[in-house]
């Protein structure tokens, strides 16, 4: 074989193997969300009413928006945002640490375990009494009475302003994802995927919001209640969820 033949193959071999590796690190890359990927609804806690929900006066779970749209309105209300807000057992039970108005239904989960509810850090998203909005891993929690509401769920998405180090850039594990996250003027960024999103993009998503804190809700099971951006989802099965409300006015 001549010299000038095997300086040839050894280019075409250097070329491709560049090639191939820069695929690679292309596809490593975090992909950019934008908006129209996702549904968001950013809530004011100082001037808006969010609410807890689970059950109705019955004592019956809620189970859907439908149903919670209908019991917010038998309180003279109206809902204008909803979204499930947690893991939750087939009896539709919180898996974790539940309090409404102030009242702990369900405790603290530290237990160890195989699902992305386990994932740790998990963390609690919580409201104070004084209407304040925080997000802290399980381990940080400590109800000193002025919990108002409280969910538990996991893993974390962003952790002091970086992203859950077990998240990896191109993962193929893709799913719905819904979540939330606390701006730095402590508004609450709820945040549902319109379609299939690996976990770090997702998280990206509420660090390129601005979140320094930002905790998974649930995958598939995913649904939000945005009828102002015309997503009305009714009749999805949800265990905990969260709404915001306001007073019904006759037009």
């Amino acid at each position: 074989m001549s010299q000038s033949v095997v300086l040839y193959q050894l280019k075409n071999w250097f070329l491709l193997f560049f090639f191939s590796s820069l695929r690679l690190v292309v596809s490593a890359q975090p992909v950019t969300v934008s908006n129209e990927e996702i549904l968001a609804y950013i809530a004011d806690p100082q001037k808006q009413d969010i609410e807890f929900f689970w059950k109705n006066d019955k004592g019956e779970i809620l189970e859907s928006f439908r149903n919670l749209k209908a019991y917010v309105e038998s309180k003279g209300k109206e809902l204008i945002f909803a979204t499930n807000a947690g893991m939750f057992m087939q009896n539709l039970h919180p898996l974790g640490l539940f309090i409404q108005h102030g009242k702990t239904v369900t405790p603290l989960n530290t237990r160890e375990g195989k699902t992305n509810f386990y994932l740790k850090p998990n963390g609690v998203f919580y409201i104070t009494t004084d209407n304040r909005a925080y997000i802290v891993e399980t381990s940080a929690f400590k109800n000193d009475g002025n919990v108002k509401f409280a969910t538990q769920s996991g893993p974390m998405l962003v952790i002091d302003g970086k992203i859950h180090p077990a998240f990896r850039p191109g993962s193929s594990s893709r799913n719905v994802r819904n979540g939330v996250g606390i701006l730095p003027d402590n508004r609450i960024v709820f945040a549902m995927s319109k379609g299939d999103i690996n976990f770090y993009d997702f998280a990206q998503y509420f660090l390129n919001m601005g979140c320094r804190e930002a905790l998974y809700f649930d995958g598939v099971v995913s649904v939000a209640y945005l009828p102002e951006k015309n997503w009305m989802q009714m009749d999805g099965i949800c265990g905990v969820m969260i709404g915001v409300t306001r007073k019904k006015t006759n037009k």
